[in-house]
């Protein structure tokens, strides 16, 4: 959830700054993971995802400036933590060329890409009717080719106003229109290493708006994401925060939950509030993970913000549930 206004547009100015992408994951053959990236990139087998949609322990991920160009804020955020991300996210405009050594390097890292596709400059119905096919052609190829799994998010908080593909600029319709015909193409080229992502706002910022309509089916959608950061004027515990919209999201699917998007907002509530997301995340058996926005932006969300933030999340993230490295489950 994008806790202000102001918030959305610097966020977004943000991600297109990030604006290239990437995707990874194999089997760890070599102690930096490359002996797995050339095997699985010359692999006539499409890599097999199911291990990785519901795994016995929790996803840690974590997005964060500079990344996928630079991954010294995975390994900064490692050291906080005392553990390794294992999902590392980051934003991708629309019409960015697929980056397949980014993928590599966050794979070598023990972590699985998880790519948040902004259709940015472009509208959902031309989407939908096909006015980008090359483009989505050659980025699944791309995507295919390297043969590892990524975790992808196409138009993410629709349901919101604060993007050009939001609720208040396009219509339910031309978004499910938009993602079956973007997953379709995937399809064809064979892309199936793909784990695909809805990804909600969660519903406190606009109540009005429905979800159900937004739905593309669950032939089209391995995770639910619901976004939701803890801030000081809005809920502040995970069955407030999240609980209304995943309510509403389980009267038409029953898909694994993953938070794609969170942090706690400084103040006197923040250490109580890291401690009730990984507590939530942790007793929700249909929730696979978090990933934390580790950024400086409106606020500083950044683990290391201060003495007793990185104590409280660090003691967190040492719970044994959190944290694998995924490519021991292919």
């Amino acid at each position: 959830m994008k806790y202000l206004r102001t918030t959305v547009v610097s966020l977004a100015a943000g991600a297109l700054l990030l604006g290239v992408a990437g995707c990874g994951a194999s089997s760890h053959d070599g102690a930096d993971g490359s002996a797995a990236l050339n095997a699985g990139s010359v692999s006539s087998q499409a890599y097999d995802i199911k291990p990785l949609l519901h795994p016995e322990k929790k996803y840690l991920g974590m997005a964060a400036d500079g990344v996928p160009q630079s991954l010294k804020p995975v390994d900064a955020f490692a050291e906080t933590a005392s553990k390794k991300p294992n999902l590392v996210t980051y934003f991708v405009a629309w019409g960015t060329d697929f980056n397949s050594q980014q993928a590599k390097d966050i794979w070598a890292k023990g972590a699985m890409p998880f790519i948040n596709w902004e259709p940015f400059n472009t509208s959902l119905a031309d989407i939908a009717a096909g006015k980008s096919d090359g483009y989505i052609r050659q980025y699944a190829k791309a995507v295919r080719e390297l043969n590892i799994p990524v975790g992808l998010t196409f138009g993410h908080e629709m349901n919101g106003d604060w993007y050009p593909w939001g609720a208040s600029k396009s219509t339910a319709k031309d978004f499910v229109a938009a993602w079956k015909h973007v997953h379709d193409l995937f399809q064809d080229q064979k892309a199936t290493n793909v784990i695909w992502t809805w990804s909600a706002n969660n519903i406190t910022p606009a109540p009005d708006v429905k979800l159900k309509p937004y739905w593309p089916g669950d032939d089209y959608v391995d995770w639910v994401g619901v976004v939701g950061y803890y801030v000081r004027n809005g809920p502040h515990t995970f069955n407030t925060l999240y609980g209304p919209t995943m309510d509403q999201i389980r009267t038409f699917t029953k898909k694994p939950f993953i938070i794609p998007e969170t942090a706690a907002e400084p103040g006197a509530r923040q250490q109580a509030d890291i401690n009730d997301l990984f507590q939530g995340v942790a007793a929700h058996n249909d929730v696979v993970g978090l990933i934390w926005f580790n950024l400086n932006k409106e606020s500083d969300w950044r683990i290391d913000s201060g003495p007793q933030t990185e104590h409280s999340f660090r003691t967190n993230a040492a719970n044994d549930a959190f944290g694998f490295d995924p490519s021991g489950l292919h």
